[in-house]
């Protein structure tokens, strides 16, 4: 008899609030994040494997001086700096069965969405959501696109260069008839997954190249500061 597969839940509820006008989105937490087998220098937050790059690279855009540990501290620091920059953290997946009990995205099966929309209409300062990976199979873009295709929405190509560029014309749910149907415009970004295993994905771009010819020392984190630091920094 088969063993039955590993439940993935997200360990995390979204972190919003009023005042977001930008959102941080991405798939699920390693596995340790869900069984609670935490490592002493994860933290216990979005993000908080010790493996990814997002708070690294971040830190480095903003000088936080961030800890890396399993602290009250370490977490409030993150959150603390999230509500400074007005920017939230919902990602799109509640949960996905595994056989492999590992983070890989196409791992992820009979997987279970959070209503963004909802969240979307909930929050109606949020303007831009900024996906933590391209559009590949599992990947944020991917399941973003799914849900939109349920309400027969679609989103329009801006930019097509990495990192890709779309708007969504989102309808505005209004209790009254005589309001005519508006929209509000959301844009979204799709990042380079800022994990390890996107690095092959870095080396292989015509821009990453050209910039390390220019510079040896420059490598795949310094990629993600540049290309990261245009989409988080107030506008």
């Amino acid at each position: 008899m088969s063993s039955k597969p590993f439940l993935h839940t997200h360990p995390y509820e979204p972190f919003l609030f009023p005042e977001a006008t930008k959102l941080i989105v991405g798939t699920l937490p390693p596995p340790r994040f869900t069984t609670g087998e935490l490592r002493p220098e994860d933290v216990d937050f979005c993000y908080g494997s010790c493996n990814g790059q997002l708070w690294p690279i971040l830190d480095r855009i903003f000088n936080l001086g961030l800890k890396y540990e399993t602290t009250a501290e370490a977490v409030e620091q993150r959150k603390t700096f999230l509500l400074e920059q007005r920017i939230g953290v919902c990602d799109i997946v509640h949960s996905a069965e595994r056989e492999k009990i590992d983070a890989s995205d196409l791992g992820m099966q009979n997987v279970v969405l959070r209503d963004m929309l909802g969240y979307l209409r909930q929050y109606p300062n949020i303007e831009t959501l900024l996906f933590t990976g391209g559009n590949s199979k599992n990947g944020p873009e991917y399941f973003f696109r799914r849900l939109l295709k349920e309400h027969n929405l679609k989103l329009k190509v801006i930019s097509n260069e990495v990192p890709r560029i779309h708007e969504l014309e989102l309808p505005v749910i209004s209790s009254s008839l005589s309001v005519r149907a508006q929209s509000r415009t959301i844009k979204t970004v799709s990042l380079t997954a800022p994990s390890g295993a996107a690095n092959r994905a870095v080396g292989s771009l015509a821009l990453y190249k050209q910039l390390k010819s220019k510079n040896p020392e420059f490598n795949t984190i310094d990629f993600r500061v540049m290309q990261y630091r245009e989409f988080f920094s107030p506008s």
